[in-house]
C-alpha cells in the first residue's frame, strides 16, 4: 500500500510539473529532480512521524511535546524543500524565485505536506487496528476452541454413566446380552476416544456410532420393543462435529423408555438433502405420574446446544414438538464437505 501510494504520488507530481505551460518546452530532467526531491523529503518527514514521533507519543501520552516536535519537523522539511526547489529552478530567474517566495506557494506547499504526513499516519492507525482486531479474533477463537474441547470432554462421562447403569441392570438380571453390550460399548468408546477428538468427523462414522448405540439399546430392551430407524440421502462426502446427535437419542431412551410403560416407543429419522441434514428423534411420553425427573439429565443437552451454537452458529435450527403423548426434536443443520 505504501509503495503504491508513493508511486502514484510521484507520477502525479511529475506529470503536474512537466506539463507544458504557455507554449514552453518542458524540462523533463529538472521535473524529474523536483519530483525525486519532493517524494524523498515527503517520505522522510512522513516516516519520521510514522516510526518515531507517533509511537513515542502513544506510549508516553505527551501530546503537547508531540505537537511541538511535528510542527518543528514540518517547518524544517518545508524550508529544505523550498531551498532545493530554488536550486533546481535557479536558471529560470526572478520569476521562479518570486513564485517560490510567495505566501500562496508556501501555504499550498504546507497544506500538501500536512495532508501527506496525516495520510501516512492514518495508515499506521489502520495497521494497528487490523492487527489488534486479528489478535482479538484469534484470542476469541482460542477461547471458543477451548470451550468446545471442554464441552466435548464432558460428554464422555455423561454417556458412560448412562451406559454403566444399563450394564448394571443387565448384570443384575443375569441377561445373556451382557457380553454383547460390553462389546458394543467397547466399539463406541473407541470412537469417542480416538476419532471424536477432532473438530470434524465423516458423517458415516457418526451414523455408525448412532447405529451402535441403538443396537446396544435393542440388546438391553425386549426384542419386541418398537425402535424405528430411517436413514435416507447421500452423506458419503459430508463431515460433522462429532457427538452432536447422541444426546437427543439418549434423552429419548431415558425419558421415553425407562418409565415402565409397555406402550413406549422411539423413532429416529435422518435425512440428507445435499448439505442439509434433518435429524428427528421422537419418543413416547409417560403419564405425568410416571415421568422421569432428573437434574442431571439436562447436562448433556445443554452441552450439545452450546456446541451447536459454537460450531454451527447461524447454520442450524432446533425445533421442539411436544404433545401430551409424544416428545420430539428436529435438528436442521448445514454440514460441510470433506
Amino acid at each position: 500500500m505504501h509503495v503504491i501510494f508513493w508511486a502514484l504520488y510521484f507520477s502525479f507530481f511529475f506529470y503536474l510539473i512537466s506539463f507544458p505551460k504557455r507554449g514552453e518546452e518542458p524540462n523533463y530532467f529538472r521535473a524529474f529532480l523536483d519530483a525525486i526531491m519532493q517524494v524523498t523529503t515527503m517520505a522522510a518527514v512522513s516516516y519520521f512521524n510514522y516510526f518515531v514521533l507517533m509511537p513515542r507519543a502513544l506510549k508516553s501520552r505527551k501530546w503537547f511535546l508531540y505537537f511541538v516536535q511535528i510542527v518543528a519537523s514540518l517547518a524544517l522539511i518545508i524550508t529544505l524543500q523550498i531551498w532545493f526547489k530554488r536550486e533546481i529552478y535557479i536558471e529560470l530567474g526572478d520569476r521562479a524565485f518570486n513564485w517560490l517566495r510567495s505566501f500562496r506557494f508556501v501555504l499550498q506547499h504546507t497544506s500538501t505536506t500536512i495532508f501527506i504526513v496525516t495520510f501516512i499516519a492514518s495508515l499506521r492507525f489502520l495497521q494497528d487496528y487490523f492487527e489488534l482486531e486479528a489478535e482479538r479474533k484469534e484470542v476469541e477463537n482460542q477461547k471458543l476452541q477451548s470451550e468446545l474441547r471442554f464441552l466435548k470432554e464432558q460428554i464422555n462421562p455423561h454417556f458412560l454413566f448412562n451406559t454403566l447403569n444399563n450394564l448394571y441392570y443387565l448384570a443384575h438380571t443375569n441377561s445373556p446380552n451382557t457380553k454383547d453390550v460390553i462389546a458394543k460399548l467397547s466399539q463406541m468408546m473407541r470412537y469417542m476416544i480416538y476419532e471424536a477428538t477432532t473438530d470434524k468427523v465423516p458423517v458415516s462414522r457418526e451414523i455408525e456410532y448412532i447405529k451402535n448405540y441403538i443396537a446396544l439399546e435393542r440388546l438391553r430392551l425386549n426384542e419386541g420393543f418398537p425402535i424405528e430407524v430411517n436413514i435416507s440421502g447421500d452423506y458419503d462426502t459430508l463431515t460433522i462435529t462429532p457427538l452432536i446427535f447422541i444426546t437427543f437419542l439418549e434423552n429419548a431412551f431415558k425419558h421415553g423408555v425407562e418409565n415402565g410403560d409397555e406402550n413406549s416407543w422411539v423413532r429416529v429419522d435422518i435425512d440428507f438433502d445435499s448439505h442439509v441434514c434433518t435429524y428427528e428423534v421422537s419418543n413416547s411420553k409417560p403419564p405425568e405420574d410416571k415421568a422421569v425427573e432428573s437434574e442431571s439429565s439436562g447436562i448433556g443437552l445443554k452441552n450439545t446446544l452450546r456446541r451447536l451454537n459454537l460450531s454451527y452458529h447461524g447454520r442450524h435450527e432446533l425445533i421442539v414438538d411436544e404433545t401430551d403423548k409424544k416428545y420430539g426434536v428436529k435438528l436442521i443443520i448445514e454440514l460441510d464437505e470433506n
